[in-house]
């Protein structure tokens, strides 16, 4: 029925913050990016490794994350990376914080969280 996930959208509080975060630190290249001045608009289409993954959306007057983590709708993004610890030393040598490295009991597999500028939850998976 499926091929794949498509994308995932995201709806940040400030786009410019956003944009920066997900491109400046995070790497993720630039598709297209739309302006809709009739309604104070941005949608900001990004992809990993020449795969688009996110819509990074900019809405006027945007409500908050009702809780944290456990609201219902995504819980988090994840990425998945070769080497966990060489990408937390990226990530710290770019001022980005992140969580004790963890192993999920299922896999053996190490991973970590983040959080983007409205600590969105984003997990990094070492492949």
């Amino acid at each position: 029925m499926f091929n794949r996930v498509h994308h995932t959208a995201i709806i940040c509080s400030d786009y410019q913050q956003s944009k920066n975060f997900y491109t400046d630190n995070l790497g993720l290249e630039i598709i297209k990016e739309t302006y809709q001045s009739h309604r104070g608009t941005y949608k900001l289409d990004l992809a990993l490794n020449g795969e688009y993954v996110i819509e990074l959306f900019g809405f006027p007057d945007a409500p908050e994350r009702p809780s944290y983590p456990e609201a219902c709708g995504l819980r988090h993004l994840a990425f998945e990376v070769d080497l966990l610890e060489s990408t937390i030393e990226e990530l710290q040598a770019k001022g980005i914080e992140t969580e004790k490295i963890r192993i999920d009991p299922s896999t053996g597999k190490k991973f970590t969280f983040f959080t983007d500028p409205d600590q969105l939850p984003i997990e990094l998976y070492e492949k």
